[in-house]
């Protein structure tokens, strides 16, 4: 973990009365910790980002699907937004178990990223072969995703889990 991600795990326990618990993933943009409230039961996820530009399209995605009341997608179920932090880019939501639709740090709101059709088309067999038979239920699941301005780049089994 670098410095910032680990001065922002002590910061944000201590400023909203938290225990950070283990890891519950982690990548190129950051870490995610289940956290425990001091205050009250029940517990959430973390999400500790590495830069302002992904901690920035996931806030506002998350935003997004909160002022639509999306907590599913076609039956996926999708993290609650509970709180963010500006300073310390730091994102706090439910957590929730498969099937589940998560991690939006790649993700772009309104407008599709624009490539050549080879580099769609490459990118469409790689899916095709890290989901095997459930691929159809991804492209439902981004197209749903789609009609609400999110376009998900960023895709795998880890972050879209049919179970």
């Amino acid at each position: 973990m670098d410095e910032d991600l680990r001065q922002a795990s002590k910061t944000y326990p201590a400023r909203y009365s938290l225990v950070l618990g283990k890891r519950l993933g982690s990548g190129i943009h950051g870490i995610v910790l289940v956290a425990q409230s001091k205050l009250q039961p029940g517990r959430t996820a973390v999400k500790l980002h590495r830069d302002f530009r992904a901690y920035d399209q996931e806030k506002r995605v998350y935003q997004r699907l909160r002022e639509r009341s999306r907590y599913q997608i076609l039956g996926f179920h999708v993290p609650r937004l509970v709180r963010f932090d500006d300073e310390l880019l730091a994102i706090e939501m439910t957590i929730v178990r498969p099937p589940f639709v998560l991690d939006f740090a790649g993700a772009t709101l309104d407008s599709a990223a624009v490539f050549p059709e080879e580099v769609w088309a490459d990118w469409r067999a790689t899916k095709q072969e890290q989901f095997g038979e459930d691929w159809l239920t991804v492209r439902l699941i981004l197209e749903e995703l789609a009609r609400h301005g999110i376009h998900l780049l960023d895709v795998s089994p880890s972050n879209i889990r049919v179970q």
